[in-house]
């Protein structure tokens, strides 16, 4: 199954070849590289002679952003409920993953039609697109990131899309940790996203590994939502994990206390060169 990515007006991938893409970010094209571009095609779109940065890896690891004409940050917007700042940060990233937006309609529209209060949990929450998303759609949300500054980030996020007042809860902790104090305190969920990390480290040095990590905290996670859930969403982009992985560690778990199914497969962006869909990572939609 695929899913695309492909109602912004604010964002389009204009070319992707050699290894990198070609974006449009409101007013300004960036080159970045992306290991899924394994072929070599010709790059006719002009925005490849003409862009306003390009991010280059190092052969030390990391990298840096040449040709920067870019301000500190600007502003991109989806449909008509989202508004995201764009920071061109270290290691590629702008703070954005616009494939996302499939699955911002999907946690939006299931809120809203839920006819009651929901109540939402997003972990791993990064800037914060999944929560604005619940927030759009009436929910109540907790919003968990172990990282101080990108929480920040999610809350200017949350201001830029009039968001500011909507009932978000911002928390700076490690998600295993708060999974096992909200077990405890006996709160419950009718959504849970998360975004797990291949490896990462908690703001008390905790260590996360993908392979050794993300089952064992499924099967805590479950313990947190309620008698009649909406939904739960695993987003992946650890390389070699397929979507049909995700899919049955989650049926495992969700499905084995609640039935329903996970439907799982790949987001995409189409590529307005070429009419190809770029594969952007896997996720994961478990229904009662």
């Amino acid at each position: 199954m695929r899913w695309i990515s492909q109602e912004w007006k604010d964002y389009e991938v204009l070319d992707a070849s050699g290894g990198e893409r070609l974006e449009r970010w409101g007013e300004y094209v960036l080159v970045r590289p992306d290991p899924q571009v394994i072929w070599n095609t010709p790059r006719s779109a002009l925005q490849w002679q003409h862009y306003d940065a390009r991010y280059v890896r190092s052969n030390t690891g990391g990298g840096r952003w040449s040709d920067h004409t870019l301000p500190e940050r600007w502003q991109i917007r989806y449909k008509d409920y989202l508004t995201f700042n764009v920071k061109p940060m270290n290691f590629k990233h702008t703070g954005v993953f616009p494939e996302q937006a499939a699955n911002w309609d999907f946690i939006r529209e299931k809120v809203a039609d839920a006819g009651r209060p929901v109540r939402v949990l997003n972990l791993f929450a990064y800037s914060g697109g999944a929560t604005l998303a619940a927030a759009a759609g009436g929910a109540e949300v907790f919003h968990v990131d172990a990282s101080k500054g990108m929480v920040a980030w999610a809350k200017e996020n949350a201001a830029a899309s009039g968001l500011s007042e909507a009932r978000i809860h911002w928390m700076v902790d490690d998600c295993a940790k708060f999974i096992q104090r909200e077990i405890r305190r006996g709160r419950r969920y009718d959504g849970i996203i998360m975004d797990p990390p291949s490896y990462g480290r908690g703001p008390g040095g905790e260590i996360w590994k993908m392979e050794t990590s993300f089952y064992p905290f499924l099967e805590q996670v479950v313990k947190v939502l309620s008698d009649r859930p909406l939904f739960v969403i695993i987003n992946s982009y650890t390389t070699g994990l397929a979507p049909s992985a995700v899919a049955y560690a989650s049926d495992t778990v969700f499905a084995r206390e609640f039935g329903g199914k996970t439907e799982a497969g790949e987001l995409g962006l189409m590529v307005k060169a070429t009419g190809l869909m770029l594969p952007c990572g896997a996720t994961g939609r478990w229904t009662p």
